[in-house]
């Protein structure tokens, strides 16, 4: 058997995720990338979409979770997208997500807060 990664790197996306009420009101962007390690099954040597992971599709997966419903924390956004990108293409073996929120609400200078999370279905 065939395994493989796909990496969808920088997904830029408008939310308003985090605990304060400004950011809820004032949103801001937030940029994800995602790496999952896929089992290809026969995908690959049959040359057939359907046994692998559409990346056109896992954006739609992730664009749907990031702009939707509002998380106080990224790490849970985190895991929320994994659990649907798992659920979405059964031949995932592990998500890796990455969450970037650039305006992070940090008395300081930083570039951004990042959040990076692993999660094996059924693990």
């Amino acid at each position: 058997m065939s395994k493989y990664k796909i990496t969808l790197k920088n997904c830029a996306f408008f939310a308003r995720h985090g605990v304060y009420n400004e950011e809820e009101t004032l949103g801001q962007r937030f940029f994800v990338d995602a790496v999952l390690d896929v089992d290809a099954g026969n995908a690959l040597t049959e040359d057939e979409i359907e046994g692998t992971v559409d990346y056109g599709t896992a954006f739609q997966v992730i664009e749907s979770i990031i702009t939707g419903k509002r998380r106080f924390l990224i790490e849970s956004l985190a895991l929320e997208t994994a659990k649907a990108l798992c659920h979405k293409f059964p031949m995932i073996e592990n998500a890796e997500i990455t969450i970037r929120k650039p305006n992070a609400p940090v008395q300081g200078v930083l570039d951004h807060v990042e959040v990076t999370l692993n999660h094996k279905p059924n693990g």
